[in-house]
């Protein structure tokens, strides 16, 4: 059998022999040929040696197109189409070795009960796969013999995306892992068992010129497609609800407190139970500079009134007046039979968007770094969108509660 050469961009060269870790994680803009190169790597892969792959995508039937198609067509590039062997219902490849490459679906999890001795399993547009799910299949991957690799494309999201939080940051558990921004410079990394490759389009020498004027031309109409597709760095998608949030040592919070003339003092709940959270802050103001700091909180959930009044003793002793959710009428009456200083904000039609914009009328918010629910949920929080893209400036893309507690 013989096989065809195949041109590659020399970016991916490396890429394409290098098996030392059991992860490999591909990240970049569109038209980089991240996908193109790990299918010519799997095809070489298996040839080479005997192996069962397996292609994943969040749905099934997308494979059609991409995966499996782009696998078929490198195959024909290669000459080798009257040896490997491609069928579609179901979809798999079959090569002269005895390997094959079978196609699964998140969204049909009780398919990937009968999968056995994996021993190579490609992610491709691994960001819209569920964490739960990337967990599952590391947990199918398995070989008593064979060494045992997964690779992971993707284009890159917002850092609130499980590929971000797992393989670079995840500042709500403090799990640092590899600054992002290292990886743009250096363009390949090896942390532990994991290998990082990073690419655009000028990375791809076979794209036309104008391909890439198209993916500029984002720039002026859409800078967060921009960031993704051209730049192929993570983000915040969308437009963040409090760009002048920031994040400061708590000891400097606390010293700049102290140096405010006639500091209003604030503190906010906002009440949860099994799906949501109690959330409550303690904030100071600074009237002249039109500062707000935040340098407290709490933040628990599956918690009985009873037992959250006894965690917060110290606002009944204190005697510190919190501003609570009115939405809970029977629990405000509970607190203040307890003895706590507790009234109910008002609340009307349209009153989380009024709000909303008292914050934003502050010049900056600086929130203490020990205040990590805050920081999780302020810092790159975003405005929900329709279904037009449309900016809904009354609903945001989580529910955050530490936001209601500053009312």
């Amino acid at each position: 059998m013989t096989v065809a050469e195949k041109e590659v961009n020399p970016h991916f060269e490396d890429f394409l022999f290098d098996w030392n870790q059991k992860f490999q994680f591909l990240v970049g803009g569109y038209g980089s040929s991240k996908s193109y190169h790990v299918a010519l790597k799997i095809i070489m892969k298996l040839l080479e040696e005997k192996r069962t792959a397996l292609v994943m995508r969040e749905v099934y039937d997308t494979h059609r197109d991409s995966t499996y198609s782009l696998l078929e067509e490198i195959v024909e590039g290669l000459d080798l189409s009257d040896h490997i062997k491609f069928s579609t219902s179901p979809m798999k490849v079959k090569f002269p070795n005895g390997s094959r490459i079978i196609f699964k679906g998140m969204d049909k999890p009780a398919k990937l009960k009968s999968v056995n001795n994996v021993s190579l399993i490609w992610v491709e547009e691994a960001s819209e796969v569920k964490y739960t799910g990337f967990k599952e299949l590391i947990g199918r991957l398995r070989h008593p013999t064979l060494k045992l690799h997964m690779i992971l494309s993707t284009n890159p999201v917002g850092e609130d995306n499980w590929t971000y939080r797992h393989f670079f940051k995840d500042e709500l558990n403090k799990r640092f892992v590899l600054d992002d921004q290292e990886l743009y410079e250096k363009k390949t990394v090896v942390v532990g068992d994991t290998y990082y490759h990073y690419s655009t389009a000028d990375d791809n020498l076979f794209l036309p010129k104008s391909y890439i004027k198209q993916l500029e031309d984002m720039k002026e109409y859409d800078p967060d497609l921009y960031r993704i597709a051209r730049l192929g760095h993570f983000g915040i998608n969308g437009k963040r609800v409090l760009p002048q949030f920031e994040v400061q040592d708590h000891q400097q919070v606390m010293r700049s407190i102290l140096d405010i003339d006639n500091p209003i003092k604030k503190v906010g709940m906002d009440f949860g139970f099994v799906d949501s959270y109690n959330a409550v802050l303690r904030m100071a103001i600074d009237p002249k500079k039109l500062y707000l700091y935040i340098y407290w909180e709490y933040y628990d959930r599956d918690k009985t009134d009873d037992v959250t009044v006894e965690d917060l003793k110290e606002f009944k002793e204190s005697q510190e007046r919190i501003k609570a959710d009115s939405a809970e009428p029977k629990t405000i009456r509970y607190f203040r039979d307890q003895g706590f200083d507790m009234v109910g904000a008002h609340k009307f039609k349209g009153s989380r968007l009024q709000y909303t914009k008292k914050l934003k009328r502050f010049r900056k918010i600086i929130c203490s770094d020990r205040c990590t629910n805050t920081i999780f949920e302020l810092k790159d929080l975003t405005y929900a969108v329709d279904k037009q893209g449309n900016i809904n400036e009354d609903e945001f893309k989580i529910d955050s509660h530490t936001l209601s507690a500053e009312k």
